[in-house]
């Protein structure tokens, strides 16, 4: 992993144009690899929850969740020290603090807490209008524009996801639903604030520092999560956790934020369409949850929204 592998190359990078600027050109390869590497970070988060699920087989919620986080710090940790990063600038602290706040604390440790009492595919409904509520953060953020077919594609793609989601889940509310919609806002906020930072510095030095960031408070919070839950280490439960430090946290947000340089932030979001299903169909291979005859329909109705809004131009 070296130092000058970074995520920006000046004229080949979609970006989120502020209103009334002419859109950037982007370079064609450079779009199809960005492309690429969100779909591969979608692909690693769609384990998340079934990994979750197999960790709280033998770790409680706070226990799965700081020991994550110090796993995935320390891999961050090392990787900085291998490439002789130098610390980021100042400007940047804010930003990646936005970062460790909505993907390396918020979203874990809220979907940790909501899946003690509700199902992957239940909390499979946050993914499904994380695209959504992501694009709507970043268009506020940066004043961007988007056609009206991108939003209707987008807002089409994530009614099939939700109710998709919803009818799997039975449509009973759950008392895990308010940490999941809180998960949802602060995800979207670290997901669009990475996205923007991953055009100054590399995608996997935002997250890596991001993680170091919450090095310290997470080896205490692990400490006395670990004194205070219970453990009964199984298969399962070490298999999760590994992949939720190194899968989730820090591979998938590495190549998911380099990707969304590429291609901008509204449009990898939308990406996260295919998400829930894919985590349905994870739910059912390794937790052994039933998925209903609808998932096919869905997932073809879902393909054409996302192939929809990643041919729209803004």
């Amino acid at each position: 992993m070296r130092v000058k592998d970074s995520a920006t190359v000046p004229n080949a990078i979609a970006v989120d144009s502020p209103a009334g600027a002419a859109p950037p050109r982007v370079a064609s390869p450079r779009t199809g690899g960005g492309t690429l590497l969100a779909a591969l970070g979608v692909a690693a988060f769609s384990l998340t929850f079934p990994a979750t699920a197999w960790a709280l087989e033998g770790l409680g919620p706070w226990s799965v969740t700081t020991c994550r986080m110090v796993l995935a710090g320390l891999l961050a940790g090392a990787c900085l020290l291998a490439g002789r990063v130098p610390p980021p600038p100042r400007r940047h602290l804010l930003p990646l603090l936005a970062v460790a706040g909505g993907t390396v604390v918020g979203f874990p440790l809220l979907t940790t807490l909501a899946l003690r009492t509700s199902s992957t595919s239940h909390a499979a409904v946050v993914v499904g209008l994380l695209p959504l509520t992501t694009a709507a953060y970043s268009a506020v953020r940066t004043r961007t524009r988007h056609s009206r077919t991108f939003w209707a594609a987008a807002l089409a793609g994530a009614a099939v996801v939700i109710a998709f989601a919803v009818r799997e889940s039975g449509g009973r509310p759950t008392t895990g639903d308010l940490f999941l919609f809180g998960a949802l806002l602060v995800c979207a906020a670290g997901y669009s604030e990475g996205g923007r930072l991953a055009r100054e510095l590399p995608g996997w030095q935002v997250i890596a520092w991001a993680l170091v960031l919450c090095l310290p408070v997470a080896s205490a919070g692990a400490a006395l999560s670990l004194l205070t839950e219970p453990v009964h280490l199984t298969g399962h439960a070490v298999a999760g956790l590994l992949w939720l430090a190194v899968g989730s946290q820090f591979v998938g947000l590495w190549v998911w934020y380099r990707g969304m340089a590429a291609i901008g932030v509204a449009r990898a979001s939308q990406l996260q369409l295919a998400q829930p299903l894919l985590t349905l169909v994870w739910s059912v291979l390794l937790l052994g949850e039933r998925l209903g005859p609808a998932a096919p329909v869905a997932a073809v109705a879902v393909l054409v929204c996302i192939g929809v809004t990643q041919r729209t131009r803004s």
